[in-house]
């Protein structure tokens, strides 16, 4: 079985290199509630006891997520302007009625498209891949479907 490939830019990298030392530095926080909790007695009714296991298991869970996507992560480099969106491209678009959008075409783990950075498996991420300066793509939202002109690529 290949392993699964992550795609992120630097600074999706760093925000999850960040991310992994904040809860690493909760561990032991975490523990001392279990520890304080245990003392409680009668584990079966104790409610901090069990928030406190809850919160060190999603713990350990995202830490063991982040490291794996650490392991596995290729670096989304600024592509070399071939003309064409790819993955990395910073997309400017302009409607017939003068609205623009910029779009960052990102990897599915960094994507967050409230802040123009979209996954490059995302419809408008497909809908973006390919194209050049002056070609027109269709931009499908649940309310509309808009035709943009790519303005500039970088």
């Amino acid at each position: 079985m290949m392993k699964k490939q992550f795609h992120l830019t630097k600074e999706g990298i760093a925000e999850l290199e960040a991310e992994l030392k904040q809860l690493v530095a909760e561990r032991g926080p975490i523990a001392e509630r279990i520890k304080t909790a245990r003392e409680f007695g009668d584990l079966s009714e104790n409610a901090e006891y069990t928030a406190a296991r809850q919160e060190q298991e999603k713990t350990e869970s995202r830490i063991a997520e982040i490291e794996n996507i650490l392991q596995n992560v290729k670096v989304i480099t600024k592509p070399r302007s071939e003309g064409k969106v790819q993955l990395g491209s910073t997309v400017s678009l302009k409607s017939e009625n003068g609205k623009t959008k910029n779009f960052q075409v990102v990897g599915t783990v960094e994507a967050d498209p409230l802040n123009g950075k979209i996954s490059d498996e995302s419809p408008i991420g497909q809908a973006l891949l390919g194209k050049k300066v002056g070609e027109e793509v269709e931009i499908k939202t649940p309310a509309e479907t808009t035709a943009y002109k790519v303005v500039t690529i970088s």
